[in-house]
């Protein structure tokens, strides 16, 4: 009797696919869950830092609003990817941006003016908060041998650190 041979793209019962059926559903579940708050972060980020980029005035705009720009493309690089990791793995992500706010964890800043210092300094911290949420990820990548997902990972903590560095090396 031949047997038939089983695909790494498996159909579930909701007609969506799973690339990496070998992880189980609760690694799946667990990988995802770190994904959309990390994905709802990411938006979060960009999106103050465009504002940022936008908003900026004073003796440095050229140097940070090129900077900003700079940061906000890279940072809006990563969307795509993590979402579409989610799905790799046959999990669900943000759907709006109502879901974004309720998945986020940086705080958004809708102040009228903000000063390039201060701009700099929330972009450092918020840069911050993404690497400790971007190890924490990968902590739980790592405990379901996802190494598809941690590679990803690994590549964004350079990323963010490298982004943290230059706005450090901007406001002390």
């Amino acid at each position: 009797m031949k047997t038939r041979e089983t695909s790494p793209l498996q159909r579930r019962a909701d007609g969506s696919s799973r690339v990496a059926a070998s992880l189980g559903n609760n690694a799946v579940a667990e990988i995802c869950g770190v994904l959309r708050p990390l994905l709802a972060d990411v938006f979060a980020l960009y999106v103050k830092t465009k504002n940022f980029h936008w908003h900026m005035s004073g003796p440095h705009f050229r140097d940070y609003h090129l900077l900003f720009d700079e940061q906000a493309e890279q940072i809006f690089e990563m969307t795509d990817d993590i979402a579409e990791r989610a799905r790799k793995l046959g999990g669900t992500t943000l759907h709006s941006i109502g879901d974004i706010a309720r998945h986020q964890r940086l705080k958004d800043n809708n102040a009228a003016s903000v000063a390039a210092e201060d701009m700099v300094a929330e972009l450092r911290d918020d840069n911050r908060h993404l690497t400790a949420s971007l190890r924490a990820a990968h902590e739980v990548c790592e405990k379901h041998n996802d190494v598809a997902t941690t590679s990803l990972i690994e590549n964004w903590i350079d990323e963010t650190e490298r982004r943290t560095w230059f706005l450090s090396e901007i406001v002390k």
